[in-house]
This record gives C-alpha cells, sequence and structure tokens, in this order.
C-alpha cells in the first residue's frame, strides 16, 4: 500500500529514524520510547503492513474496531493499546484484548476495569489521562485532582498503574512542549505515592505532529497514526 508513491512500511521506518534521532539528543536510548501504532479508521491491510514492517505495539480508538482487526492480522507477540476513551459497557472486552489501557480517565472507569479484572484473574496496566488544559470538551482528570484520584483509587489493587496520558490542548509544536513538560514535572510531583499497585515512570505523550518533541521532554510511549499511515479519510 503506497501513498505518494511511499508505502507504509517505508513511512514506519522513518519514524522509527526520527524517534531513535530524537532520543539521542535528549540522551536517551531509542529504546527508552515505545511507538504506539495509531490504527483508528486505518484497514486490516494498513496494519498487516506496519506489524510486517516490525511494528509491535498496536493503539486502537474502540474496542470493536480492536477486535476485528485482531481476529484477521498475521502477526505474533503484538501489544494491544487502548488509546481512546473507554466506556464502562466495553470494559470486559477491551481486558480480553488490551495490554495497556492508556485512557484511565475518571474513577468510576478506574473501579469497573478493577472489578472486571477481579472477577477475570487478571490485573490491568494502565495509565491515567490528565486533561492539562482543564478543558470541558475533553476526557482526563483535572490536574488539581489527580492526588483526589490516586486517593479514590487507593485500593483498587487490580490497576497496576503506571503513569500517565495526555493530549495537549490544540496548538503549535512549542506550545505541547510546554505541555509535555508539565505532564513530565506532574508525574515527577507524584513521586511520594507509596501505593503498592502505583509505580508512575511511563509517560504517553506526543502524536504525528509533535512527537520529537515529546520524545525530549520524556515521553516513554508516542502514538503516531497519520506519519505512518497518512491522512485520514474524512
Amino acid at each position: 500500500m503506497t501513498r505518494e508513491g511511499v508505502s507504509v512500511a517505508e513511512r514506519y521506518q522513518a519514524v522509527v529514524a526520527r524517534v531513535a534521532a530524537a532520543a539521542s539528543r535528549a540522551g536517551r536510548r531509542p529504546t527508552d520510547v515505545t511507538i504506539v501504532v495509531a490504527a483508528k479508521t486505518f484497514g486490516a491491510e494498513a496494519l498487516q503492513e506496519v506489524t510486517d514492517a516490525g511494528a509491535h505495539d498496536i493503539g486502537e480508538n474502540y474496542v470493536q474496531e480492536a477486535m476485528r482487526k485482531a481476529a484477521v492480522i498475521k502477526a505474533s507477540g503484538l501489544r494491544w493499546h487502548m488509546i481512546g476513551r473507554l466506556q464502562r459497557n466495553k470494559v470486559k472486552q477491551a481486558l480480553r484484548l488490551f495490554d495497556w489501557i492508556h485512557s484511565v480517565d475518571r474513577v468510576e472507569l478506574a473501579r469497573e476495569l478493577d472489578s472486571c479484572a477481579a472477577a477475570m484473574g487478571a490485573t490491568v496496566r494502565c495509565l491515567v489521562e490528565v486533561n492539562l488544559g482543564g478543558e470541558v470538551s475533553k476526557a482526563g482528570v483535572r490536574v488539581d485532582s489527580l492526588r483526589r484520584f490516586f486517593d479514590a483509587t487507593a485500593t483498587f489493587s487490580r490497576l497496576e498503574i503506571r503513569g500517565l496520558m495526555a493530549i495537549p490542548p490544540p496548538g503549535a509544536v512549542e506550545e505541547s512542549r510546554r505541555s509535555f513538560a508539565k505532564l513530565r514535572s506532574l508525574l515527577d510531583g507524584l513521586g511520594d505515592l507509596r501505593l503498592p499497585h502505583v509505580q508512575l515512570k511511563e509517560l504517553s505523550m506526543g502524536m504525528s505532529a509533535d512527537f520529537e518533541a515529546a520524545i525530549e521532554e520524556g515521553a516513554t510511549f508516542v502514538r503516531i497514526g497519520t506519519a505512518i499511515f497518512g491522512p485520514r479519510a474524512r
């Protein structure tokens, strides 16, 4: 599959090289950063091509779309990441497929994940989504409510909370960079939490337009779609 003469595999390898260069500029190793291929709306054929090119981490926004693709993709060892808003009535299905939930954005969802995981004898590796700009239209825990979120979920032992995730308010790359630095500062500021199921080491931030700035500010997961597949159909 090509777009303007460049294949999905070639675009993916170009992204890999850009990730490595950004990590090097920040004094980090390329292996410190996981590329999560954001596959929303892109078909199984394109996804098969990118996994054939070496991608292992697949991000999806919708449970059913992910399940359809997972049923036909011929690749082993894939890790599936839920990067969109997860509805509580889809939690059981999500836990059967996804290795990571990036978008735990409210206590009620955390409670449902904990309860369903307990019933399944499982644990959930997850990130807390933060609403950095306090935007009413966006999901996520507000910055001033983060500690209350951790207090409210302190007994949810089936959740392995590994870090924070955010989608910055729209803006130029340097504005996004400030948001990334803010998320990293928030993570560092929570270092005094002493909960057995909380190990805050991961930062999921940065997409196609700004992932290099995110890596330079400490991202460990970058969620990249259009830089690999091209623009989404409208």
